[in-house]
């Protein structure tokens, strides 16, 4: 069977992990949640008192970070210096320092560099804000996948309520999501970006099981 990737770029809150996640499992494939990977760089800024949009600080953070991505019963953990970080990377400072240390180049291309490892050496669904344009810009199949903003703010906010967190209100987390959009579309290095062939898919207005079967059907190799 041939290898193939699949890329699923979008906004903070858009589904589109969840949805890369559905098609892996449906799929029998492996998926890899790139944006984890950002957060885990995030929460290493914030555990050691870095300012997440100094490039100097986050540089000089890179030499002492150990970032390890683990599959374990096909669930992705977060390794940062020894320490399984999975259950960290979910807060709303984590995500904010996650979108601002992700502009910087050297942070980005050492990440990069990861996904591209990891993707090359099997079927893979990746999920982010540049897969489609710049992590891999040769996969077979590229998609899109968005919601406007205050339909993205009432999943965070449930997603939040989940965890326990019901610090924020709805109108906070709104605010949070369209000030990292405007962050994550404006960034000076692979900033989020449609491009033209992928295939936009809007998860308001469906469920999850519907788009995931909407993704699959693009999928040749499951026809």
């Amino acid at each position: 069977m041939s290898i193939y990737q699949i890329a699923v770029d979008g906004p903070s809150g858009s589904g589109k992990s969840t949805l890369a996640k559905g098609v892996a499992k449906k799929l029998g494939i492996m998926y890899l949640d790139t944006g984890a990977m950002y957060r885990t760089c995030g929460l290493c800024a914030v555990k050691n008192g870095i300012d997440p949009k100094n490039e100097e600080q986050v540089n000089a953070m890179l030499d002492d970070m150990k970032i390890e991505v683990k599959f374990e019963n096909g669930i992705q953990h977060m390794i940062l210096n020894g320490e399984d970080v999975t259950g960290q990377i979910r807060t709303p400072e984590v995500s904010m320092a996650a979108s601002s240390v992700s502009a910087h180049p050297k942070l980005r291309v050492k990440m990069v560099d990861m996904q591209r490892e990891i993707a090359k050496s099997q079927t893979f669904v990746l999920d982010g804000r540049d897969i489609a344009s710049n992590v891999l810009p040769n996969a077979k199949y590229k998609f899109y996948v968005t919601a406007p903003a205050e339909v993205r703010a009432e999943r965070r906010l449930a997603e939040l309520k989940e965890l326990g967190d019901e610090s924020q209100s709805y109108e906070e987390v709104l605010a949070d999501i369209i000030k990292r959009d405007e962050q994550d579309m404006n960034r000076a290095v692979s900033p989020l970006v449609q491009v033209p062939e992928a295939v936009v898919i809007d998860t308001s207005k469906v469920d999850i099981e519907q788009t995931r079967d909407l993704l699959i059907s693009y999928i040749e190799e499951v026809r």
